[in-house]
């Protein structure tokens, strides 16, 4: 099992959303609407109906609606995707029914036949936030780690898995991916060097530096949300402790000094100013919380023989994997500590990453010794498999973009 002797693998291998500004409505979390459909016209074939599948499919997938095409709704879409020379022209309006009041009303620019999913995808965040009042998921990426070339690279696909492609040929392990807040960047752990550094990684020029070489353990890098530092996990004085790095100036200040444990997974509160973490002080792996200027340490969890991979969401919940027999999938509230489970089935859950939207977690599935990635909805309980069964190899430690 993969989080067993987690130690001993970091040492020698060295509820709810805040809803944006200017929303009319903002719906329950568990509040699911009917939507009728049945007005936004498009073609059967070609593009229109590539466009309205997606549409459709990001629809679901928000766990905001239900889709119908005749009855009473709530909600209904007009407008229609239609050809425009080999490209595709849309046109959408949102109604409440009962009021007849227009909650959106937009005409998108036309996209050639390789935009057409990303337009999809925008439009869908967009009835997601008009009709809602909560930020949507389907225009977001995920970042991976998978070893289907042999070696652990990392790769980037959109939210509905779709455009799955290669970013890194390093040859050798590479760990732990985790986006820039504006989503041009990610840092990661690779031993292209044989030795466990941190990389970041430019996704617009495709630049690449070391920021993390020193002598041990590089790890764990985490940007902050103002994207200028990065919080990670060094030994090279001695035992792995949490220090943050300045990536304009590189100065390190050093925010644990546990003798004889190791710190490991950290990840910042939404505001920057903790960051949740992984010690086993204690004896056993638990999370933990600390000021990013240091002092002392709290303790988050006490349930559970191992409680691993924290990741504190916009929504300002802790998703955070727990070993109850096998690993499975909580979400905690900081303030109060009262955390609820998300998974249940007979599997391990594990590397949980919120998306933006705050309802929805993508993680690794190991099941009969195969690991995959799954979207998890916290609110619904629906599990999606975000990879087809025919993608080869093992998929493992996903990170949502903000």
């Amino acid at each position: 099992m993969k989080r067993l002797g987690w130690i001993a693998v970091l040492v020698f291998v060295s509820f709810l959303s805040v809803a944006p500004a200017q929303v009319r409505v903002t719906k329950a979390m568990n509040e699911v609407s009917m939507l009728d459909i049945s007005r936004f016209i498009s073609q059967s074939g070609g593009l229109p109906a590539i466009f309205r599948q997606t549409l459709e499919a990001d629809l679901k997938a928000s766990g905001w609606f239900s889709l119908t095409v005749v009855g009473r709704a709530e909600f209904s879409l007009l407008g229609e995707a239609t050809l425009a020379g080999t490209s595709l022209k849309v046109r959408c309006e949102a109604y409440n029914v009962a009021s007849r009041e227009k909650l959106l009303g937009k005409t998108y620019p036309a996209a050639a036949d390789r935009e057409v999913c990303r337009l999809a995808h925008q439009m869908a965040d967009d009835i997601v936030l008009a009709l809602t009042g909560r930020k949507g998921m389907a225009s977001t990426r995920i970042l991976m780690v998978g070893n289907r070339t042999g070696k652990k690279e990392v790769y980037l696909c959109d939210a509905d898995g779709r455009n799955l492609r290669q970013l890194t040929r390093d040859n050798t392990i590479s760990m732990a991916p985790k986006w820039s807040p504006d989503g041009s960047r990610f840092v990661y752990t690779s031993f292209r060097s044989r030795f466990p550094d941190v990389y970041l990684v430019n996704l617009n020029t495709g630049d690449r530096r070391c920021i993390a070489d020193y002598p041990g353990l590089n790890s764990s890098a985490a940007f902050s949300p103002d994207g200028r530092a990065v919080a990670l996990v060094l030994s090279k004085d001695g035992n792995p402790d949490l220090y943050i790095k300045n990536l304009d100036g590189g100065n390190l200040t050093r925010l644990t000094s546990t003798r004889r444990a190791a710190e490991a997974s950290p990840s910042w509160s939404p505001d920057g100013r903790q960051i949740v973490f992984v010690s086993d002080s204690s004896g056993t792996p638990q999370l933990y919380v600390v000021d990013r200027s240091g002092g002392e340490v709290r303790r988050l969890t006490s349930r559970g023989s191992q409680n691993v991979d924290p990741d504190w969401g916009a929504n300002g919940y802790i998703a955070y994997c727990s070993y109850i027999g096998s690993y499975q999938i909580f979400v905690m509230n900081p303030a109060t500590v009262e955390f609820k489970q998300v998974t249940r089935e007979d599997a391990n859950y594990e590397d949980p990453s919120w998306a933006p939207d705050g309802r929805h977690i993508v993680c690794t599935r190991t099941s009969n010794y195969r690991s995959r990635i799954f979207m998890v909805d916290t609110m619904g309980g629906s599990l999606i498999s975000l990879l087809p069964d025919s993608e080869k190899g093992d998929w493992f430690s996903p990170n949502w973009s903000k």
